[in-house]
């Protein structure tokens, strides 16, 4: 193992003092056992074991977290979905050869490399957000059986129909009194104030495309009567998956994939023990696909240095995760972060690089780009790490909606029909828009959308699509949750109706 000169690495048999940082793993039988001691190091490193058979020893010792090994309330169940009485929560033991796990867009139409950003005109910003006016407003359209949309700033007398991108009067957030409606090229392409006095309920974010019924007398202030809903995708269609996989059983068989979203330390310190508890509850419930999220090494954690993400690149991925899940048998589904230190900080941003992975490895590892959609097993996966509630939970105003927050956030997604619907973004999110408009679109409905959050955990059905925010394996300085979800892909009813393929749901605590 080569080193650099700030660091002091030794490889042994033994297991690490207690007294010193290290960590190790060891096998015994078909169990296997995680023991973390100080997993936090403050050297830099270049290549490290691709096995935990050996300790790692580290001369730099981490104090664990107090308030994290203190904890209450472990393995307790917060918050559920579907039938879960009497529910198995274990995958297939480890038969992963029935999985089958790819990007539903395919490698050539996916982002699975890096690209230069930095370079996009505002022209091309511009002609991206035109289209999407232009797409959207097209599919309202023929739903709603419109002749065709008024400009928005033309007078008229009579009630009109306009399409158009919902934004803000000014640099605040928007409220009643502040929305704009701006049209598209094809609809004069001017901006208008929308006056939302007559409207009974209604749902609005910066950059949503809406379509609107009502009068504009003067030419400067549209009074909107009618908010037309938006429209989601259809989702995965079962002939496309009988063609596809032509040996489906007549009942198919259940998956268990768990779903786990950084940070992965502590905010007091940089151990690991989370993300071991974690591989320890993988080892427990062997589940047949575990989607874990970044941030990995998080950049707004106190303590993280800049060498550090050298140290991440293969100490982290392959002694810690691979190695420690190796026996299990589950499929590894690795998404990045913007908040990761070590990774690109650009949106959509492409998957982690691991060139020297074995080939056993590789096979049981899938490295996607935020966001992404995933087909596991003839099941539709939506994923992105970006906080998306939280950025939207912002900027959205409403008025007397039915429905909760979330609810009404995840719903917009789904009819906008892509992962960051929300225009412009806000400062942290540094947006590629011509990537986005080729990577950040949602090819159809998802039948699970994961959507981790700082806000709090949920699992529910929103217009069909099982939408999760499993929470973060950390919250501050105390544990955090992760989500599991108990899958089996169905066919549609005798009387046609979509049967969603999540059985049962629950976020539990660490």
């Amino acid at each position: 193992m080569e080193a650099s000169p700030r660091s002091n690495v030794t490889t042994s048999s033994g297991k690490p003092s207690q007294k010193s940082g290290g960590c190790y793993c060891s096998k015994g039988g078909d169990k296997l056992h995680i023991v973390a001691r100080d997993f936090g190091m403050r050297c830099l490193i270049s290549r490290c074991p691709h096995t935990l058979g050996h300790v790692v020893y580290m001369d730099t010792p981490v104090t664990p977290s107090q308030k994290y090994s203190q904890r209450g309330g472990r393995g307790e169940v917060v918050s559920t979905f579907g039938a879960v009485q009497g529910t198995r929560w274990a995958g297939r033991k480890g038969q992963t050869n029935g999985v089958q796990l790819e990007l539903l867009e395919g490698s050539e139409d996916s982002l699975i490399n890096n690209y230069k950003y930095m370079f996009q005109r505002l022209r091309d910003v511009r002609n991206v957000l035109t289209e999407k006016i232009e797409e959207l407003g097209e599919e309202l359209r023929t739903n709603f059986n419109i002749e065709e949309f008024s400009p928005v700033s033309l007078p008229a007398q009579d009630s009109v129909i306009v399409l158009g991108q919902v934004c803000c009067d000014s640099n605040g957030k928007l409220n009643s009194q502040s929305v704009l409606l701006e049209a598209g090229p094809d609809q004069g392409g001017r901006q208008v104030p929308v006056d939302l006095s007559e409207l009974r309920d209604y749902s609005l974010f910066p950059g949503q495309v809406v379509v609107m019924e009502g009068m504009n007398t003067s030419g400067r202030k549209f009074v909107a009567s009618k908010l037309f809903e938006g429209v989601p995708l259809p989702f995965y269609s079962t002939p496309i998956k009988q063609e596809m996989d032509m040996d489906i059983p007549d009942v198919p068989e259940q998956f268990l994939v768990m779903v786990a979203c950084g940070p992965y330390t502590p905010s007091d310190g940089l151990t690991f023990d989370p993300l071991v508890d974690l591989i320890n509850v993988i080892a427990r419930d062997r589940p047949d696909v575990c989607i874990l999220l970044g941030p990995f090494v998080d950049s707004k954690h106190e303590q993280i240095e800049v060498p550090f993400h050298s140290l991440f690149d293969c100490f982290f991925f392959l002694c810690v995760i691979v190695e420690g899940t190796k026996g299990v048998g589950c499929r590894l589904v690795f998404v990045p972060s913007q908040r990761d230190v070590h990774h690109h900080f650009i949106y959509p941003q492409p998957p982690f690089i691991l060139p020297d992975l074995s080939k056993d490895d590789a096979k049981r590892m899938t490295l996607v780009p935020d966001p992404c959609t995933l087909l596991i097993d003839g099941v539709t996966f939506g994923l992105t790490s970006t906080d998306i509630l939280f950025h939207m939970g912002a900027e959205e105003i409403s008025c007397a909606s039915g429905s909760d927050r979330f609810s009404r956030i995840l719903k917009h997604m789904l009819t906008q029909r892509n992962y960051y619907p929300l225009y412009p973004p806000v400062e942290e999110v540094n947006m590629d828009y011509e990537k986005f408009q080729g990577y950040g679109q949602m090819p159809l409905s998802p039948d699970v959308l994961i959507v981790p959050s700082e806000l709090r955990f949920f699992i529910k059905d929103v217009i069909g699509c099982v939408c999760v925010n499993p929470g973060r394996l950390t919250k501050g300085q105390v544990g955090g949750t992760y989500g599991r979800l108990l899958i089996q892909r169905s066919a549609p009813s005798i009387d046609g109706k979509r049967v969603s393929p999540c059985v049962a749901g629950q976020v539990v605590k660490i």
